[in-house]
């Protein structure tokens, strides 16, 4: 394999007359995807974006989004995928870190480019939709269709993707050709059969992020089958086009299959069309896996992975079973760790999940390491941190995650939670998802999360921010004594705070460190 791109060229062979993707209610077939990915290219080659050149797309998941990947991969050059939600200050850095010649944005977002671009290399600006003023529209951009895959090395980067930052300046991950392209290999297969032509897969995780890109648009398009992108997240429209279209195949993250259980008329979706829906990103709730699966006919899987590892490392495979409350075992090709501090190895419980009232974490935990063909080549010009990302150790290079885990005799891993989300309460260790897991059984919690604020006596007490379901009515009494009734008591609760909605990322993730400095600036 040369060049990623050419996994689309032979889907794009093999079925050029099937739908490739599924936007508002038009298909686009794979011949047709492959002609504008091809235009694309010749595009940026035109304008003199040479191999190994960085290409931003600052998109919502758009077909132009599809094309300007495959299209800036096939002329050889770099993506440098970036969220639609950020704004100047959050796009500058990343564009002068990546040294970004071109950059393909939302036309209502060209003027946050315009205002950075002094500071970065971008010397063109693509505008997708409505008025390109200060950019050329995306359609004028394309040149001619017939163009040459430029060949780029299996080691080579592919994909530039910049981590959260949430502890510091995002870091830019350096993705290969052979990351990306084994990873959405694994992910197909993670489906039973495999995904075939006749499948159709949602498309609500954004495609800035690995999850989506790997997981549902390249699994999906190397595959043959037809991508549905929807440019944001609305638990209707998503319901409505599963049901409209008979979709086959859907990933979330655990807040949107929240969302979805929580919508008044839920259960007047025909869902049944589903065979496999996957969940990854954070952990999901067990009582929000049992409501989905009591309103629809299909099973919710749990994996697990991370940007620097493109993503996916473990899965419950409907083929191998699943084990609620695990992010599954392994995936075929890739290894994995639990290592204590001194980088040994854990020894395996011999079932999970444990009971964490019965057994002390601390003795069967540590931190989960990665060693595969998708772990990433490092950090973009970051040597420091490339240092204390890895550790080679027989022969090998284990890449840290951060989270503490376990894992059992049966391969199944249990991941706990992230290491810098840990709360140290009075000497005891208190880990945020065991209480944000029981708030969620509680009827009156649509929503909930757990963190530490710093407390005189024991250094850090636990206060959980609860978001009540619709015409709910309890207080804060009520959250903590039912806490008590259900945890030690050095776990539960101390400061209850109502609040409409929690602060997410665009993948569903709970941003902790803002709820955290809220408590610093109270």
């Amino acid at each position: 394999m040369t060049n990623l791109v050419t996994n689309v060229a032979d889907a794009a062979s093999e079925y050029p007359g099937e739908t490739a993707l599924g936007f508002e209610g038009r298909s686009v077939s794979y011949a047709e995807l492959w002609d504008r990915i091809g235009a694309f290219a010749s595009g940026l080659a035109e304008r003199g974006v040479e191999p190994g050149d960085r290409v931003a797309v600052y998109l919502p998941n758009l077909p132009q989004f599809v094309i300007a990947f495959h299209g800036t991969l096939r002329a050889g050059g770099v993506v440098v995928p970036m969220n639609p939600q950020y704004k100047a200050r959050e796009i500058g850095h990343l564009l002068a870190d990546s040294g970004a010649k071109a950059v393909v944005a939302l036309s209502d977002l060209v003027p946050f480019v315009e205002e950075v671009r002094d500071g970065t290399d971008v010397e063109h600006v693509v505008a997708v939709g409505g008025d390109a003023d200060g950019g050329t529209p995306f359609d004028a951009f394309l040149g001619e269709p017939a163009f040459e895959t430029v060949d780029r090395p299996d080691d080579e980067v592919a994909v530039q993707p910049y981590t959260s930052g949430t502890t510091g300046k995002p870091k830019g991950v350096l993705l290969t050709h052979d990351n990306l392209a084994s990873n959405a290999e694994m992910a197909a297969a993670i489906v039973p059969d495999g995904i075939s032509a006749s499948d159709k897969q949602l498309g609500v995780l954004p495609l800035f992020h690995i999850y989506g890109m790997t997981v549902t648009m390249n699994a999906t398009l190397f595959s043959g089958g037809a991508y549905y992108p929807l440019p944001s997240w609305d638990a209707q429209q998503a319901l409505s086009l599963i049901d409209d279209e008979e979709l086959t195949l859907m990933h979330g993250v655990p807040a949107m299959y929240n969302d979805v259980i929580n919508q008044p008329n839920a259960a007047d979706f025909d869902l049944s069309s589903l065979r496999l829906c996957g969940v990854g990103g954070a952990g999901i709730p067990a009582e929000v896996l049992r409501r989905f699966e009591e309103l629809y006919p299909v099973k919710i899987y749990e994996g697990y992975g991370l940007t620097e590892t493109a993503p996916v490392t473990h899965f419950n495979t409907p083929q191998e079973g699943r084990r609620v409350g695990s992010i599954g075992r392994v995936l075929p090709g890739v290894e994995a760790m639990v290592v204590d501090e001194s980088f040994e190895s854990v020894p395996p419980v011999e079932r999970g999940p444990v009971d964490e009232g019965e057994v002390d974490l601390a003795d069967v935990t540590g931190e989960l390491v990665i060693h595969g063909p998708n772990v990433m080549k490092g950090y973009y010009n970051l040597p420091d941190a490339n240092d204390e990302a890895f550790t080679e150790e027989g022969g090998k290079r284990w890449f840290h995650t951060g989270d503490i885990a376990y894992h059992d005799e049966d391969g199944f891993y249990y991941v706990v939670d992230r290491a810098k989300h840990m709360i140290v309460t009075g000497g005891y260790n208190v880990y945020p998802r065991e209480v944000e897991e029981l708030l969620f059984e509680h009827e009156a919690v649509a929503d909930a999360a757990v963190v530490g604020i710093p407390d005189e006596r024991r250094g850090e007490t636990v206060k959980a921010y609860v978001v009540p379901a619709p015409d709910a009515e309890v207080s804060a009494d009520e959250i903590r004594e039912y806490c008590l009734s259900n945890l030690a008591e050095y776990k539960h609760p101390r400061e209850i705070e109502f609040v409409d909605a929690l602060p997410r990322t665009t993948t569903g993730k709970v941003q902790k460190f803002e709820l955290r400095e809220r408590e610093e600036t109270a």
